[in-house]
């Protein structure tokens, strides 16, 4: 039987989980911060060190804590998710975590398929083309660089749109009506210009680069390579 009491009660270890929790989500402890030592915590509920372990265990094991061999145990960095089974807008998906989105438009310009690009339009090389380049951030963090091209012909208007107001994603989900969705996932070490518009060193942190095609109309509507930060950013999702 667990300290702290009967079945009836709530098992000692889930007790000390929640205070930590609690006092983590309170702002009490912030990202980096160190929590007392399984030793303190024992001595402060009353329980035996390996009572204490198993909570911070399993908040360890959750990604709400990381321990650092010989050093201690501390608040682990957010990670910010994205679902992959429904298209949302990063700004919805920031919004939906009571965070504030932002964006900062670096390209927005006409172009002309090349080689590389026509294949996946299945379009001929020369085909005009839009290009946008945006970053979007979380309570001023930046999360995403998302490096977007459109087809014309199923979404003519894309050029004269304001991207600090509508993101890409919430114009084209209303003049392009998604039909289907191709997508890929892999961890690169990003070009320089990316690195800086994420703010991380190019050779020290890998992105997670999420490519994707989303067809409307029966053609393909865009082609976008989203790069995200991978020590704040993970996906997730479920069937």
């Amino acid at each position: 039987m667990e300290e702290g009491g009967n079945a009836e009660r709530t098992p000692a270890f889930l007790h000390i989980k929640n205070y930590l929790l609690g006092e983590i989500q309170a702002g009490q402890w912030k990202e980096g911060d160190a929590i007392p030592s399984e030793q303190a915590l024992a001595k402060q509920f009353g329980v035996s060190r390996m009572t204490v372990n198993r909570a911070v265990r399993e908040l360890t094991d959750e990604q709400i804590l990381t321990r650092v061999q010989g050093s201690g145990t501390y608040v682990a960095q957010h990670k910010y998710q994205s679902t992959l089974v429904e298209i949302k807008s990063i700004a919805d998906e920031v919004r939906m975590r009571g965070h504030v989105h932002r964006s900062e438009l670096h390209l927005l310009e006409r172009s002309k398929a090349s080689e590389l690009l026509a294949h996946p339009f299945g379009l001929k090389p020369g085909h005009p083309l839009f290009h946008s380049v945006i970053v979007h951030f979380e309570n001023d963090i930046p999360i995403q660089v998302e490096d977007r091209w459109v087809n014309p012909e199923v979404a003519p208007d894309y050029m004269l749109q304001d991207f600090s107001v509508i993101t890409p994603n919430e114009y084209l989900m209303a003049a392009a009506p998604l039909q289907g969705v191709n997508y890929s996932i892999e961890a690169l070490h990003p070009p320089r210009e990316i690195a800086e518009m994420l703010q991380i060193h190019k050779d020290k942190e890998a992105c997670l680069v999420l490519k994707r095609r989303t067809l409307s109309q029966g053609q393909v509507a865009s082609v976008v390579t989203m790069w995200h930060p991978g020590s704040r950013y993970q996906f997730a999702g479920s069937f």
